[in-house]
């Protein structure tokens, strides 16, 4: 069954009702390639203070939206507006930063050298030392940028887009790649601090736990069109049905996918994970007499995951 309807978050009636300045507001968004239709008539708003991820499948058309609101793409047609001002003045005002996974830093100079450089390029950059500590480099001012790990590359790529105390902050590919388990903790610390003041942050990912974790509001694109906005628990609770686990020796796949209630199985050897409309069918055909061995039987509901599969796979209405 096709999912089409779009969730709201509460706050988006703020706007509405013109007490709050959107930090964005996409109108009729639309951006073509030739015979190919990459964002389709988007609407979306985003209000101050939130953390809000973008998911969806390759070529939904996350990279070419935010590429728009950092001027970087050309609208076919449609609005962009960041806090009321066009994108150019936005940008000319040091209101949208941006951090990119893939971004070369040079390797002859330090963290300290390169940060102030890139403070040189703005009005109003906030000082060395505060943008050293809220990226969590402060112990890497005097190191070589070609000395430092992939994690702490990221930090510095942190760094540079915050220099200009931004409003809007954008953030392309796999923000916490290459960090590990402590390195990302603190990395979303910093995140949620920007926006306890404010601030509003955007990131495009493929890390579902991350969204689902630290994110206000999780956007699902398809196809260049919104399919579902709202938080994790709301897009989660869209997608019905629950998932059944089970150890089920002499099982096949299509046996199991063959049960009543059962929508899609798979089977690691003897453990069998199956997405139902129906987990309780489901579970009393897998009581005996039909499967005696069946043991270590789990019930719980779709995650993220599972919700995305089915409101990016299904055919769009």
């Amino acid at each position: 069954m096709a999912i089409t309807s779009q969730i709201r978050p509460a706050d988006s009636a703020d706007s509405a009702a013109g007490q709050v300045t959107p930090a964005v507001r996409l109108t009729g968004l639309t951006k073509k390639y030739k015979a190919v239709t990459a964002v389709d008539a988007l609407d979306l708003t985003l209000e101050p203070g939130q953390v809000v991820a973008l998911l969806g499948p390759n070529g939904a058309g996350k990279s070419t939206t935010v590429d728009m609101m950092l001027g970087l793409t050309r609208p076919t047609s449609g609005q962009i507006a960041l806090f009321g001002q066009s994108v150019r003045q936005a940008a000319d005002a040091g209101m949208v930063g941006a951090m990119l996974q893939n971004s070369q830093l040079p390797d002859d100079v330090t963290v300290a050298e390169l940060v102030n450089l890139y403070a040189g390029l703005h009005r109003k950059p906030l000082p060395l030392d505060l943008v050293l500590d809220r990226a969590g480099i402060a112990d890497l001012a005097k190191r070589r940028t070609a000395k430092l790990s992939g994690g702490q590359k990221q930090r510095v790529r942190f760094a540079l887009a915050i220099v200009a105390d931004p409003r809007l902050l954008l953030v392309l590919d796999e923000p916490t790649a290459a960090m590990d388990v402590q390195s990302r903790r603190d990395f979303w610390a910093a995140m949620r601090r920007l926006t306890g003041g404010g601030r509003t942050i955007i990131f495009a990912t493929h890390y579902l736990e991350e969204a689902d974790e630290f994110a206000d509001r999780i956007v699902l694109l398809r196809a260049g069109k919104v399919v579902a906005d709202g938080s994790g628990a709301q897009i989660k609770s869209a997608v019905s049905g629950r998932q059944v686990a089970a150890t089920v020796p002499g099982a096949t796949l299509q046996s199991l996918a063959g049960l009543p209630g059962v929508e899609e199985a798979t089977l690691v050897g003897d453990r069998a994970t199956m997405r139902c409309s129906d987990s309780d069918a489901a579970i009393r055909a897998l009581l005996p007499p039909a499967y005696p061995q069946a043991t270590d039987i789990e019930i719980r509901s779709l995650g993220l995951e599972e919700a995305f599969l089915a409101l990016t796979t299904e055919e769009a209405k």
